[in-house]
Order: C-alpha cells, then sequence, then structure tokens
C-alpha cells in the first residue's frame, strides 16, 4: 500500500469518507498519484499525508448579547491548514450552515488555491454558525467584538490574515480590527484583510473574485481564439461575486442574464448592467428578506420561484452562490448547451457527481481553485499596500489582479502540455500540489 492509498484508509477509518472534506481529499488522490510517477521522492516522505492534514484546529465557543439583553452562544472555527508556502491566509464565513467538516475542506481548497497563485500563502478558513441575517448592527458589533475575543492570539500579520466570505463584509471585518486593535494596543492593518478603502483597504476587493473569473473566461476564449463580446452568461448568486462578474463582463462585452437566491432566480434578456442594475444588487444585499424576487419587481422581468438557472441558455455557466449547489442533474442540462463552458465562481459549488459528468463528457469546466483566487490575490495585495502605507488606484490593483489571473492560467496551461492531461481540474491539483511538495521537501518538518 503506497502513502496516498494509507492516507484515504486513514480517513475512511475515522468515519468521515462522506464529508466534503473527504471528497475533496479523494479527489486530489489521482494528482498526487501522477506527481510521484515524476518525483517518486515524495512517495518515501509520505508527502500527500502531511498536507492533507490541518496543521491546527480551532473550535471555540462565541457568546454575545442582542438587543433584548438576551446572551445566545454560537460556535467559532478556525482550519490553519498548511502555511509551508507563507502566513496561513482565508476568510471568515459567517453562516447558519456551517461547520467543522466544511470548514477543513474549505481550508484545504483555499491552501491549493493560494498556491497557484505563486504568491507566498498559506492555507486557512473559519468563521462561526452565527445568521447575520436580521441582526442590527450593534448586535453584528457584539458578535464579532466576542469572536475576535476568542481567536485573537491566533491570527497576525506574519501567522494567519483572515478576510471576508459569505456573511462577512468590510462592515463585520470593521469591527473585528477595532476590537484587535484595542486588544493589541497598536494598529496592524495587515493583520486582517477586506477593510474598507480610505482605512487600510484595498480598492475593488469586493469585485475582485468576480473580476478575475471574468479575466479566466477572457482567457478561454482568447485560446479558442474568439473573445467575451456578446457572450450570454448564466449565473447564480446575487452577492459580491455575482456583483462583481456582472460588473466586468459588461466592460469586457459580454452580458449576464440571470441571478439566484435561495427563493428562485429571475431571467433578464436585456442583461443585467448599467449603473442602476448593478447598483441595485448592492442595495439588494441590505434587504431583510433577502429575495431574488426584489430584482424581479423592480425591473419586471420573470421571476422563477424555488428554480435553479442551469435550465437556461448560455455560453458561459458561473455558479456564484455557494458550495455543492450544483448537483448531477444540474450539470446535465448545463452540458446539453453545445459549445459552453463552466467557470466556478463560488468555492466547490459543483458535487463530486456533476464535476465527474463533466468531465466525463469532455466539457470545458475551470475548477473554483483557480478561477476564483482573484479575491485572495487581492487580499494580498491589500496587505502589500498596508506594508508600504501605500493606497493603489482601482487601475493599478485590476491590472495587477490581471497578471496574478494569467499567471495562474498559464501554469494551468503548462501543466496540461506537461502531464498530457485531458482537463483543467487535474491540471489545476497538480499544479498547486507540485509547489506545496516542493516546498515540504525543502522544509522537512518531520
Amino acid at each position: 500500500m503506497n502513502s496516498i492509498d494509507r492516507t484515504l484508509k486513514i480517513l475512511r477509518e475515522k468515519k468521515i469518507k462522506d464529508s466534503i472534506y473527504f471528497s475533496v481529499v479523494h479527489e486530489l488522490a489521482s494528482a498526487m498519484n501522477l506527481i510521484i510517477e515524476k518525483y517518486p521522492e515524495y512517495e518515501k516522505e509520505n508527502i500527500f499525508g502531511r498536507l492533507m492534514e490541518a496543521e491546527k484546529v480551532l473550535e471555540f465557543s462565541v457568546p454575545w448579547r442582542d438587543d433584548a439583553g438576551e446572551v445566545h452562544v454560537n460556535r467559532g472555527y478556525r482550519v490553519q491548514f498548511n502555511s509551508v508556502l507563507g502566513p496561513y491566509k482565508g476568510g471568515f464565513r459567517f453562516h447558519p450552515s456551517v461547520d467543522l467538516d466544511l470548514f477543513k475542506a474549505l481550508a484545504l481548497e483555499q491552501t491549493l488555491k493560494n498556491a497557484l497563485t505563486g504568491l507566498p500563502m498559506g492555507g486557512a478558513k473559519g468563521g462561526s454558525d452565527f445568521n447575520p441575517k436580521g441582526k442590527s448592527d450593534t448586535e453584528l458589533m457584539r458578535f464579532c467584538q466576542s469572536f475576535i475575543l476568542r481567536i485573537f492570539s491566533h491570527i497576525g500579520e506574519n501567522i494567519d490574515i483572515p478576510a471576508g466570505d459569505i456573511g462577512v463584509g468590510n462592515k463585520e471585518i470593521g469591527y473585528m480590527y477595532g476590537m484587535l486593535k484595542n486588544l493589541r494596543g497598536k494598529h496592524e492593518l495587515g493583520a486582517l484583510t477586506g477593510k474598507q478603502p480610505g482605512f487600510g483597504g484595498s480598492l475593488i476587493r469586493p469585485e475582485s473574485t468576480g473580476y478575475g473569473i471574468c479575466y479566466f473566461a477572457q482567457f478561454i476564449e482568447r485560446q479558442r481564439k474568439g473573445d467575451l463580446r456578446d457572450k450570454r452568461v448564466v449565473i447564480s448568486g446575487y452577492g459580491n461575486v455575482a456583483w462583481g462578474v456582472a460588473k466586468k463582463m459588461e466592460q469586457l462585452g459580454a452580458k449576464v442574464v440571470t441571478l439566484s437566491g435561495s427563493d428562485g432566480y429571475i431571467y433578464d434578456e436585456a442583461g443585467i448592467c448599467g449603473e442602476e442594475k448593478l447598483n441595485f444588487l448592492l442595495t439588494m444585499r441590505t434587504l431583510k428578506n433577502r429575495s431574488v424576487k426584489e430584482y424581479s419587481k423592480r425591473f419586471s422581468v420573470p421571476y422563477y420561484p424555488a428554480e435553479k438557472p442551469w435550465g437556461v441558455q448560455g455560453d458561459i455557466y458561473i455558479p456564484c452562490a455557494t458550495q455543492n449547489e450544483i448537483c448531477y442533474e444540474d450539470a446535465k442540462k448545463i452540458a446539453q448547451n453545445k459549445g459552453s463552458y463552466m467557470v466556478e465562481g463560488s468555492n466547490i459549488p459543483c458535487t463530486s457527481d456533476a464535476q465527474n459528468y463533466f468531465i466525463e463528457q469532455d466539457y470545458l469546466f475551470i475548477p473554483s481553485k483557480a478561477a476564483n483566487a482573484g479575491g485572495v490575490s487581492v487580499s494580498f495585495l491589500e496587505m502589500s499596500q498596508n506594508a508600504q502605507l501605500l493606497m493603489w488606484s482601482e487601475r493599478q490593483v485590476d491590472r495587477k489582479l490581471k497578471e496574478i489571473m494569467s499567471q495562474i492560467f498559464d501554469n494551468l496551461v503548462t501543466t496540461k502540455m506537461k502531464y498530457s492531461l485531458s482537463n483543467y481540474v487535474l491540471a489545476a491539483n497538480i499544479s498547486a500540489l507540485e509547489r506545496l511538495s516542493r516546498a515540504e521537501m525543502i522544509y522537512q518538518y518531520v
């Protein structure tokens, strides 16, 4: 039994074979087998086993008081997965659905994503099952302060640099940074990213994930000897990622025609473009009911309750909502549109069955660990600006972001050719694991 099979056996014995985390590890096994064929020394040192276990897992209670004076207790998490390439880097997510298994999967994916950027960043993920929906600003502030009080000794600009994620925007980051400043007794601008511009934050940070996804689509079109002009883009979600995709696609000549929420989806034939519609996306996130139906009412477009948008005909499909939002049946609907392709926007949006179907059908599919690296890339650029006490223009940040995304794409193409691969999923996994494995061999922690 080789080290890869042994690692999978150990995880199965821990009774996590049906977990999201195990599915990510299992997917990476085939990539590592191909790497070991070229670099057999990685087998002897059990590099795969070392990379697949989190370095540190933090789990803690977060008590907080609501506006009525009642005390609530939520669960907090931080999975510091791997730091071989640099300080841990990854977002905080506040959502009632999260648990430790999800954060381990997301932290592992974040480690791979950060490795693909070529930047000196390790991988982490964390957050809480706290639900920010419907909470007042003072309740958000109390929770954020309590949360950071319990984790502040484990984060810092040379240790672990969290950012925002689902349920955590620059308002929540601001509350956490203010508490961190008071606890440390000093400013440590690089300890948290996703801050407001003018207060240590970077321009285009909220849009950056969506922008990076669009650049990836642009590179694909160029490889196909085409461009994005007049392309129909089908997306899910209506948060920062969807907003960024809609903004940049308009700039590049394409149009986004769908949005979705937990209540259903809308179809806008004219395209979700123009200042009024894009600004309304920002407004939607502040609405108490957070329903995509509000867009339908405002702009008189069709609304399809309790449905997903994947049956809509498009040229490019970009899931921008949450993990496992595309199942096997959804994948079949999407793949029916010949000539189309998918660029994953959210983290792990496709189930294993859906992803395998795309690969079996030879459907062009770009995994999230490569395509949505724009957010963490601009977070790194925010850290760079903080370190130099500078603030770059929107044009400067956007240019640097495009350069990073171009490097990721070029690396995937090179890896695909080097290993004679048929898909970009394996290319992304191999490219990331190669960099991590080399670093692990150099440092030899054991």
